[in-house]
């Protein structure tokens, strides 16, 4: 099938448009679903992850503020300060009880006070150590009873972990170590807690608090932890940077570098997205959320392989809307071939018929749609080319009749020719030289009226034209008006100009210009050159010292319709035909324009191309 042919045809366009269309379509909703729903599904898991770790967070955040609650109580508690004040400077208690009786009570006290706030506080905390400066004098909670694992608590006070968690003046968060208190063989993971207590007017350190908290009030919250197989999950305290695995913390540094920060509105503010690049070459996304404390971070690498798997759900959703709509445009295609096919077939049938001659009226291509209207204008255009062929047979009659009569009233201009004649031969005779004038004058007006008004004569033939009419005019105003020619140069003589163009400006200036004011009067014709960019002009000045006009009079000269009633030849042809000739022969820039002062003269200019004819060729 040729496809060229094919598309040339309405039907084949249609088809090609509607298929076009449909493609066009199905390509723009594939690719604003893919984006749309790559966005959405991306954004869905970053949420996901952001839920998850925000639970998380929460917990972690919430068991915390027991424990930091717990610590500041060890600072604070005045049964705690008095049992270090009581024993700052005491023996060990086993020797110093034998001597005061009342140091035990008082470690007794501090020591069951000490155990219930410790009962009521999380369970994280794996050991609680209260001590004198000298360490001479200690108390300590554990969560079980029994043999607590050995370890020298004044070697505790003296390592260098100790004395830096002591020294700072804020909490400090050094990372995950293992518990001193237990063998080198048998790592336990805690977070310590180390905090001076001062005296009751807080001037003077008399001991301090130790806490061992265990890494469980962090895993304990990721057991149930969605975590992806391709996907990691780090912890950061402080300056320390952990891999998250099996309930465990391996310290490492950042296996990765942070290209760029993401800023999604719909995530929470202790959340931050950052782009990035693994020391694998790999690009990834990493989810950081806070846990409430300073320093505290987890960090999920975004899933690839659940966004894959998300993605292929969402590709067979794009795929079967991208089904549908080809599908319907399929049927489409079908139902606008089926509507079209045969009406268009019926209409191209009677067009053949009307070629061949056949104009008779077809109903059945009339239907109730818009081809039916188009097989209604094909029966109306059979009958109007039947009428117009009729019609053109009784033009062709009539024009021949008319051709007859023209050929009979050319009679009548020799007629009246031959009379003219033989009245001036007459008045020449008898010596009446006026007469003679005024018939020969008349005769050639008559001539050149008889040619028609439409055709371009030479500025010379128009000023003897206009001299035979104002000498018929002079002998009418017994020579009281008198008309001058200034002709720049003899070869404006020949410029083109349409006939009967100056005669209605001279005829106005004498009825409408001199005649109202009564006296003499007199007519300057002036012709010349104009030249511009282009080609050269001609103008030509009428000018009287006639009564002048007004504004309103000029615009009704220039604008002026003849009147049907009138008879006169002359009155027909006016000022405002001349200028509509001018214009319409060639263009709005050319014309008559007029300047005139009332009581004192009128000056009509015509401006037209200087159009001179090539000399015939002598050959």
């Amino acid at each position: 099938m040729n496809i060229s042919a094919f598309t040339k045809t309405i039907k084949g366009r249609i088809i090609a448009i509607t298929i076009g269309t449909t493609l066009l379509i199905t390509l723009i909703t594939v690719s604003v679903c893919f984006f749309v729903f790559q966005s959405l599904l991306r954004r869905n898991q970053i949420q996901s992850v952001e839920f998850s770790l925000q639970l998380v967070a929460n917990n972690v955040s919430s068991d915390m503020k027991d424990i930091i609650y717990f610590t500041r109580w060890c600072n604070s508690s005045s049964d705690i300060l008095t049992y270090l004040e009581t024993f700052q400077d005491k023996d060990p208690l086993a020797i110093a009880s034998r001597t005061d009786k009342t140091l035990r009570s008082v470690a007794l006290k501090c020591s069951e006070r000490l155990k219930e706030e410790y009962r009521n506080t999380n369970r994280h905390i794996t050991r609680v150590i209260v001590s004198n400066n000298t360490c001479t004098n200690f108390l300590q909670v554990l969560p079980t009873s029994g043999n607590p694992p050995s370890y020298n608590v004044s070697a505790l006070s003296k390592s260098q972990t100790f004395q830096e968690l002591l020294s700072s003046p804020e909490l400090q968060w050094i990372g995950i170590i293992n518990d001193p208190f237990y063998k080198s063989f048998q790592e336990v993971p805690i977070i310590p807690i180390a905090r001076p207590i001062y005296n009751t007017f807080g001037t003077n350190s008399i001991g301090w608090v130790y806490l061992s908290v265990s890494t469980d009030v962090i895993t304990d919250y990721l057991k149930s932890f969605p975590l992806p197989s391709d996907s990691r999950l780090y912890f950061t305290m402080g300056e320390k940077f952990y891999l998250v695995g099996g309930g465990h913390f391996r310290e490492m540094e950042p296996d990765f570098t942070v290209l760029s920060n993401e800023h999604i509105s719909e995530v929470d503010a202790n959340t931050l997205i950052q782009k990035i690049r693994m020391d694998s070459g790999e690009h990834e996304t990493l989810i950081t959320h806070s846990l409430g404390q300073e320093g505290w971070y987890l960090h999920q690498i975004l899933s690839k392989k659940q966004l894959v798997k998300q993605r292929q759900i969402y590709l067979l959703l794009i795929a079967a809307i991208c089904v549908s709509i080809l599908s319907l445009g399929l049927f489409m295609v079908f139902s606008l071939s089926r509507t079209i096919n045969q009406p268009v077939s019926k209409i191209r049938k009677k067009i053949n018929e009307i070629a061949h001659g056949d104009f008779s009226k077809d109903d059945s291509i009339e239907w109730e749609h818009e081809l039916g209207d188009i097989g209604k204008g094909i029966n109306t255009l059979s009958l109007d080319v039947v009428n117009l062929m009729e019609k053109r047979i009784a033009d062709e009659k009539q024009k021949k009749d008319l051709e007859y009569q023209i050929l009979q009233s050319q009679i009548n201009p020799h007629f009246l020719y031959n009379t003219l004649n033989s009245i001036k031969w007459m008045a020449t005779i008898q010596g009446a030289s006026g007469i003679a004038e005024m018939t020969t004058a008349l005769a050639r007006l008559l001539k050149q009226v008889a040619k028609g008004s439409s055709a371009m004569i030479s500025l010379e033939e128009e000023l003897n034209l206009v001299k035979d009419y104002f000498l018929i005019q002079q002998y009418r105003y017994g020579g009281s008006i008198s008309i001058e020619y200034k002709i720049q140069s003899p070869k404006l003589y020949q410029c083109r100009i349409h006939r009967f163009s100056l005669q209605p400006i001279v005829e106005n200036a004498l009825f409408h210009g001199i005649e109202p004011k009564g006296a003499a009067g007199k007519i300057l014709i002036d012709a010349q050159i104009l030249m511009n960019k282009e080609n050269e002009n001609l103008q030509i000045s009428i000018t009287d010292n006639g009564v002048g006009m007004s504004l309103e009079s000029i615009e009704k000269v220039l604008h002026q319709k003849p009147s049907k009633n009138s008879a006169d030849f002359f009155r027909q042809v006016g000022i405002a035909n001349v200028n509509q000739r001018i214009q319409h022969e060639f263009g709005a820039s050319y014309g008559i324009s007029i300047d005139s002062q009332l009581g004192s003269y009128t000056t009509m200019t015509i401006v037209i191309p200087c159009i001179i004819p090539e000399p015939p060729d002598s050959a």
